[in-house]
């Protein structure tokens, strides 16, 4: 650790609060505005973890430690880096502005060191959880460098209340974890209300049951100090026995009303009332507000005593929200910001000047050059500015695609990563694989067959050893590549977003791929949206889409993951119809999810077999496959109707086109691979067109072919919102089908004639939207 002394700690604590609270007060009250719209802010937050983050980037962290800083001590965060050299005054002037120091770290929006990005409470501090288990998974394999960090999450004792964390808890019991610190903010506030009474008793309970060790700050030195007095153990006791909303309350009422109840309740018991009367109220104040998260080196002497070894550890800070600040203790200061008479108290108690607000060394009274000299030397300061980098791992021009005449898109997954298996290219060993306890049933089975499922320690398989038939082999070993998750999607995009930047966090590139039933997305989205913001790369497969697992009902049935897919931000989405197409977007998405303007993936993938074409995947095609799509019947110039069809319900709509042909001519037939890539390329064209350019996209070429007075059908086993934009481009007549409710049970063609997408529905639509003369077939399909 850097050189503790407590001056200087002391001093560049008192800093970096008087900047984070000037920060918050100045884009409230000081910026321009002008749109009525609250700016906002959390002082109080802020203060609470003012002490811990001064001690921890201060002293305490190394270059390879990782930290996911509380979303609302973003300002403190901000303020220290500033401290640091690494951040700008102008971002810390734009606070929660354009361009400015983001509301909450942001690893992708802010410029400072930002490991982890917080916002959603509780999905950073399982974050960490995940990079921890990430960091052993390279080192087991010999692909780590430098040293082992530790990951650290500085969290809310609210934010414990998130679901999430205790899913991942189980998961990083389960899986050996190291290296590991959380340390929770007890300020026993929440954002509306004060946390109940006897809960964090059961929170420790929990992080003791799961292997972890746990460290109580509950007091500083003053404390301690004032109980090794006369009386001191009474006074310990009636601390700790205090409810917490008592203790809010005196708080914030001050010194001479921590008299006043301190007198009722303990006094004339001699010594106790001596120790109160030997303290001013501002002694008293000082010393009751003295907790454990306040005190540096409590803080210090804690995480020091950490360090000797790899337990995950669980510190319990009790803290005042608001400390230092005047609503300190207040149960309405979560969203509280000091009045401008409020802030003007401040800055004389700080001793800043006006018009000096942002000088890095206002108000302090130590020399200038010894403040600077001891910034240098914290050992955070030694990190490379620029974030770790790993070189792209070469991927081939092709992968084969199955060979079988019918085909369900799962099953040719399945049978191309168990190819990749087979091989010893340095892309098969960057594959790790994970998924929440689908792993056969989503295909994942053969790859596990032959590179193992990841362990600390080797275990064979027990009905192998057993000489019992199985088709799977469980091998767990060190050398696994596929990591197994128990029942919970939020923990498979947080174990994704973990191995997805392996590269930026630890050096090393990994290519993970998770596997998930299409339904459940919705059950994770909250934590796929996180992975995506921190600019996470992964290719998520799921399945099965659609309503095509029919026989198990509305369970296992989705209808708007493609709309997520289009929606969601740093995901690519593609919803392949054969084999082939999959072996082309695989190929694509493995490039995609290592270059500089990729991101991640997703593929919608089907458990129903379909009839596989026989061609030839020419370059030309491969391209407009992962464009987003192609003709498999280009129309006519006297085309009255042409049918758009996505993924499962291809082969209805060959079915479609075929019978309308006999009665109309030049049906076209246009198979689309990605809506989201469709739609996304037709935006950028209309942009760069907006500018000045003259760009055309993928979906404007290919409906350029279809005549003016033609109209679209298009059809997908999923909402019909999904394409029923396609006639904004040109401006065609369409009628778009689809699935817009789920829950029925049958087989696939009960359930396409249900919704109204098989053949004969398709035909409907094109006879209304185009009347012809009647279609001979279209009561007998």
């Amino acid at each position: 650790m850097a050189d503790p002394r407590p001056d200087l700690l002391a001093a560049l604590h008192r800093k970096a609060l008087w900047l984070s609270t000037w920060m918050i007060h100045h884009a409230n009250h000081v910026r321009p505005g002008g749109d009525g719209v609250k700016v906002g802010g959390h002082q109080a937050s802020s203060a609470s973890m003012a002490h811990i983050l001064a001690a921890l980037y201060l002293a305490v962290l190394r270059p390879e430690d990782r930290v996911a800083v509380k979303p609302h001590a973003a300002p403190v965060f901000h303020a220290l880096m500033y401290l640091l050299g690494r951040q700008a005054r102008d971002k810390l002037r734009d606070f929660r502005g354009f361009g400015g120091a983001q509301s909450y770290p942001s690893r992708t929006k802010d410029t400072a060191d930002v490991d982890f990005s917080t916002g959603s409470v509780g999905l950073g501090v399982a974050q960490t959880l995940f990079s921890s288990l990430a960091q052993d998974y390279l080192r087991l394999k010999g692909m780590g460098q430098g040293a082992e960090g530790r990951m650290i999450a500085l969290l809310g004792d609210a934010e414990m209340d998130e679901g999430n964390i205790h899913e991942a808890l189980m998961e990083g019991w389960k899986h050996g974890l190291r290296n590991l610190w959380w340390v929770v903010d007890y300020n026993r506030q929440s954002l509306d209300a004060v946390v109940r009474e006897g809960l964090w008793e059961r929170h420790e309970a929990s992080f003791r049951n799961y292997g972890w060790d746990v460290v109580v700050l509950r007091h500083g030195s003053l404390q301690r100090a004032a109980f090794a007095e006369p009386g001191g153990e009474r006074l310990r006791a009636w601390i700790e026995a205090a409810p917490n909303s008592l203790y809010s309350a005196l708080t914030f009422q001050g010194g001479a009303a921590w008299r006043r109840r301190l007198v009722d309740d303990l006094g004339d018991q001699g010594d106790v009332s001596a120790l109160i009367e030997r303290r001013t109220d501002d002694e008293l104040a000082a010393l009751m507000g003295n907790l454990g998260g306040h005190d540096l080196p409590t803080l210090l002497e804690a995480f020091g005593a950490a360090r000797a070894h790899d337990r995950p550890t669980c510190f319990i800070a009790y803290t005042i929200k608001g400390h230092g600040l005047p609503l300190a203790g207040h149960k309405d200061n979560h969203a509280g910001l000091l009045t401008p008479a409020q802030m003007d108290g401040f800055r004389r108690a700080m001793n800043i000047r006006e018009g000096h607000e942002w000088d890095l060394f206002e108000g302090l009274d130590l020399p200038e050059e010894e403040l600077r000299r001891f910034l240098a030397g914290v050992p955070f300061a030694a990190r490379p500015r620029a974030r770790r980098s790993a070189p792209a791992i070469p991927v081939p021009e092709a992968l084969p695609a199955p060979a079988q005449p019918v085909l369900s898109t799962q099953q040719a997954f399945g049978l191309i990563l168990h190819d990749l298996a087979k091989t010893d290219g340095e892309l098969a060993r960057r594959i790790v694989t994970t998924s929440p306890d689908v792993t056969v049933s989503t295909n994942l089975g053969p790859w596990v067959n032959r590179r193992r499922v990841f362990a600390r320690a080797e275990l064979a398989d027990t009905f192998k050893r057993e000489r019992i038939p199985s088709t799977f082999d469980w091998h767990f070993s060190p050398r696994g590549q596929h990591i197994e998750l128990g029942i919970a999607e939020m923990n498979l995009f947080l174990n994704l977003s973990a191995l997805g930047l392996a590269h930026d966090t630890f050096g090393e590139r990994l290519i993970p791929i998770g596997t998930l039933y299409d339904p459940f997305i919705a059950r994770g989205l909250d934590a796929l949206n996180y992975a995506c913001y921190q600019g996470a790369r992964f290719l998520l497969v799921a399945t099965p889409s659609g309503v095509t697992l029919a026989p198990e009902g509305g369970a296992h049935q989705s209808a708007n993951t493609p709309l997520i897919g289009m929606a969601q931000g740093g995901l690519a989405c593609w919803e392949p119809a054969y084999a082939d197409e999959l072996a082309v977007l695989m190929r694509h998405a493995f490039a995609h999810l290592q270059a500089a303007d990729g991101g991640s993936a997703y593929l919608r993938l089907t458990t129903r077999p379909v009839e596989q074409p026989r061609r030839a995947m020419t370059p030309a095609l491969a391209a407009d496959i992962v464009a987003g799509g192609y003709w498999h019947r280009r129309p006519g110039p006297n085309a009255a109707a042409v049918i758009a069809c996505c993924g499962a319900v291809t082969p209805e709509a060959l079915e479609a086109a075929g019978l309308l042909a006999e009665d109309r001519r030049d049906v076209g037939l246009l198979a689309i691979t990605s809506p989201d890539r469709l739609h996304a390329g037709w935006n950028e064209a209309m942009r760069s067109r907006e500018a000045g350019g003259r760009a055309e996209s993928h979906v404007e070429a290919l409906l350029a072919a279809v005549p003016r007075g033609a109209a679209l059908v298009t059809v997908l086993d999923a909402h019909p919102a999904t394409l029923a934009w396609l006639g904004g481009v040109h401006g065609h007549r369409i009628r778009s089908l689809g699935v817009e409710h789920f829950g029925q049970t049958g087989t696939v063609a009960d359930l396409y004639r249900h919704h109204g997408i098989d053949a004969a529905a398709i035909m409907r639509a094109a006879e209304a939207l185009a009347p012809g003369r009647p279609v001979r077939h279209l009561r007998t399909v």
